[in-house]
């Protein structure tokens, strides 16, 4: 009699359990399934599958086909040309093809370019729009207030161009296969890997052949090793790479988080009247409100057809959760002074990128044993002047110098790594024009986060450029800005206004636009450390902000079967690889990483 009564309290507590995990599993469904989170070494399907590597050796690999990339690409060579020196410089590029990831407003300075290919004019590059017009404007809800700009000013733009920067990068991608540099579009760099000295090795590019619940699928191949003797690391603003090599190698130690901002933009073929070829205008203001950063930018291309590039920019250091970055974006072209641009055109093109905005305060170690930093990966941007390619391009340049040198001297003096280190990389980047200009604006950006918000930020920036960027202070972010949301309890929701499908759109025909592809059948590259976290946490404290935070609507909360609460749906083939998600999340749960290469957005010159 005793054991049936202990084999009966078994089968009830049995029963409970399976209830309760039965309960979680409803409530809390499996949506993680990446080799990152779920051990292969664990998982029987993965038993007999062959795991090896191919390997391929280079002398300077580069990682991201942006501006940064190509420009160390380029000067490599020419400098490897220079010293009689046969390097072989290798560029691997996530996008399917070179310039469909980049995304950018943009209105670029180019000086770098004139000294990194001084007869671009005569090559043809798609420079083809010079600044001819400037303005500056303060936004109320109904009315605009000008303001004015003077030579010297960072909103200064007369001597820059308009471009179509994805355009760019393609031209600059022909000056590099001419000039003998290997370029692997639709490989995308999963891992670093590192010596047994603890010195940046190369990396692995990623599997492909993965089904989505994470099993092998008969397609299995193993992505490839590429080791060099110097990697420099060229992904732009937050890239995964990066990420997990500044942990590593503890890169930000002796900086402050880095802070973002997010731009959305949009293409649109305009009435030929309205068209003003070489116009530059740029707000502040509504619809955002004064402890909110951001702006927006209104550029007209000189093209075969009247284009304009509209972009709007919001800082994601901002706490209500109920922001919602691209409803900003469709109801700030209604105001009045914005919306008759747009009155009887087509929107052709939209996408979304985070970028980088913390500027000096926030630059990491640049250098380390077996590779550099550039570009945005470095978080080189000028904020003030809404510029970062000049930069880019120019740290490309500097580092492509510092480890040719270092490759050659380690041929002299054996180098104390088996990565070579470019020794002298940070002290080009503080002996340039980037250090300076970076330096002289470091205040700007910090100054929005007083009582006074956006009319503390200006007059604090009024008074920098009459000092000239030398006040003896340098002001703080105040921490990362995934701290700064506030609980969705202390905040009031904001109502946005419906599209009206002329000159706003919904979230999901935006994305159309964006050409956006992934293979369906792989494991959502959109991971979380806990798929418990968005539901007990992010929905329950700041009511699910990642269903507002990402501009391709790839985070969606939707009822549970059973009717009772909700549950996250990632729409991974939604993503167009901005990166806010990571940045954003307040619980910092969700780890972005590479999907199949060649996936995301195809863009057309954005």
């Amino acid at each position: 009699m005793a054991c049936a009564a202990v084999n009966t309290a078994m089968f009830v507590r049995t029963l409970q359990q399976l209830s309760k995990r039965n309960y979680s599993a409803s409530l809390f469904p499996k949506i993680t399934t990446h080799y990152t989170i779920v051990p292969r070494e664990t998982d029987l399907r993965w038993k007999d599958i062959n795991m090896e590597r191919y390997v391929d050796e280079t002398d300077i690999l580069i990682i991201g086909g942006g501006p940064a990339g190509m420009s160390a690409a380029i000067q490599a060579k020419k400098l490897a040309e220079k010293h009689g020196k046969d390097l072989r410089v290798t560029l691997v590029e996530k996008a399917g093809t070179v310039g469909s990831h980049i995304l950018s407003g943009a209105c670029i300075d180019p000086v770098a370019l004139n000294e990194l290919i001084p007869n671009w004019q005569e090559l043809g590059a798609p420079l083809k729009t010079p600044v001819t017009e400037d303005k500056f404007a303060f936004l109320t809800e109904k009315g605009r207030v000008s303001i004015p700009i003077f030579k010297g000013m960072p909103m200064y733009n007369h001597g820059n161009y308009i471009v179509r920067l994805g355009h760019v990068v393609a031209w600059l991608s022909e000056q590099a296969e001419a000039a003998g540099v290997e370029l692997y579009a639709g490989y995308a760099g999963a891992e670093v890997l590192y010596h047994e000295d603890g010195s940046v090795k190369g990396v692995a590019t990623n599997d492909v052949g993965i089904a989505k619940d994470g099993s092998p699928k008969v397609t299995f191949e193993r992505g490839m090793e590429l080791h060099a003797k110097c990697t420099i690391f060229a992904e732009g603003c937050h890239g995964h790479l990066t990420k997990s090599l500044s942990k590593k190698l503890n890169l930000r130690s002796n900086c402050e988080p880095q802070s973002y901002g997010i731009g959305l933009k949009e293409i649109w073929e305009i009435q030929p009247e309205k068209h003003r070829p070489g116009a530059v205008e740029h707000t502040v203001g509504w619809p955002l409100d004064k402890n909110t950063y951001g702006g927006s930018f209104l550029y007209h291309l000189n093209e075969e057809t009247p284009l304009v590039a509209i972009g709007f920019v919001v800082g994601l250091d901002y706490n209500n959760p109920y922001l919602h970055p691209f409803k900003e974006f469709q109801r700030f072209k209604q105001h009045p002074a914005i919306r008759p641009t747009f009155e009887g055109g087509k929107r052709i093109a939209y996408g979304a990128r985070a970028l980088v905005e913390g500027g000096f305060q926030c630059i990491p170690q640049l250098q380390f044993p077996g590779g550099c930093l550039v570009g945005c990966t470095a978080g080189f941007l000028n904020v003030p002047k809404i510029k970062g390619v000049h930069n880019a391009m120019k740290s490309g340049m500097l580092a492509a110098e510092s480890v040719v040198e270092a490759i050659i001297d380690a041929e002299i003096n054996s180098s104390t790594t088996i990565g070579i280190e470019p020794k002298n990389y940070t002290d080009k980047i503080k002996n340039s024009w980037i250090w300076n200009e970076l330096k002289a604006v470091r205040n700007f950006r910090p100054s929005f986060h007083s009582s006074l918000g956006l009319y503390g930020g200006m007059i604090y920036s009024g008074f920098s450029m009459l000092v000239g960027g030398k006040e003896p202070w340098t002001l703080s972010h105040g921490g990362a800005d995934h701290t700064k949301l506030k609980p969705a309890s202390q905040c009031t929701p904001i109502i946005y206004p419906k599209p009206d499908n002329e000159v706003s759109f919904d979230l999901l025909s935006s994305v159309a636009l964006t050409g956006t592809n992934h293979e369906a059948d792989q494991p959502p590259h959109l991971t979380l450390l806990d798929d418990t976290v968005p539901v007990k946490k992010n929905l329950a404290i700041y009511d699910g902000p990642e269903g507002r935070f990402c501009p391709a609507g790839v985070y969606e909360f939707v009822p549970l079967e059973s009717g009772d609460g909700q549950r996250l749906q990632i729409n991974a083939q939604n993503c167009i690889h901005c990166k806010t998600c990571d940045i954003k999340d307040p619980s910092q749960n969700i780890n972005w990483v590479v999907p199949e290469g060649g996936g995301g957005p195809a863009y057309n010159g954005m």
